[in-house]
């Protein structure tokens, strides 16, 4: 695993490494290699399942749920 484990850090870490991950995914999307795709869809994958973890009962905007989509659309 590249970087620390999710559930050591606090959660401002947390939120920080989350940001910092969705900032650079468009790059990494387009220029970076096989293996720094894979590596970042993993680490993305342990910090948003960390976050969900720790906030199971976040909250969700009605728009961005399937149902508040299709309202949007009729």
């Amino acid at each position: 695993m590249t970087g620390v484990d999710p559930g050591r850090l606090d959660d401002q870490q947390l939120m920080k490494e989350l940001e910092t991950i969705h900032r650079t995914r468009h790059d990494t999307l387009l220029y970076g290699s096989n293996d720094a795709l894979r590596a970042h869809n993993e680490r993305m994958a342990q910090l948003e399942g960390e976050y969900l973890r720790r906030n199971p009962r976040r909250t969700v905007a009605a728009g961005r749920t399937r149902e508040g989509a299709r309202d949007r659309c009729t």
